[in-house]
């Protein structure tokens, strides 16, 4: 094992709300899979055999929210090109802005918010693009 992040899950109380938010702010694919009570998310291109076809980003999953998994989730962090444009989608889309755009040392930036579920969600913006 290697130490990398190459999955994560984000719950949710309602899975139509919760799945068009992150297609609508972000562009990723959802693939519902009803039979599991699942959701699959792909945040780039995909694979369906191998995963991620390029390196630098990960999938991930969405599940309900439920007595077995009541955490509100982790908190992941989300690469993107402008944190502004970034957290304007957001609150378009009924996010909650929770911190604006601030500087990491001469790295970055980094933003905050949460989604319509209720899940805080960092973004990053590399000072290196």
């Amino acid at each position: 094992m290697s130490g990398k992040v190459v999955h994560f899950e984000i719950p949710f109380d309602d899975g139509d709300r919760a799945r068009k938010f992150y297609a609508d702010t972000f562009g990723w694919v959802m693939m519902p899979l009803p039979e599991m009570g699942y959701t699959i998310a792909m945040t780039g291109p995909t694979d369906q055999l191998t995963g991620p076809s390029e390196p630098g980003f990960i999938n991930g999953g969405m599940f309900e929210r439920s007595d077995k998994f009541p955490g509100k989730g982790p908190n992941v962090v989300i690469d993107v090109a402008s944190i502004d444009d970034a957290l304007a989608k957001v609150a378009e889309a009924g996010g909650t802005v929770v911190t604006e755009k601030l500087a990491v040392g001469s790295m970055g930036f980094t933003g905050y918010f949460t989604d319509t579920e209720g899940n805080l969600i960092g973004l990053w913006e590399s000072a290196s693009k």
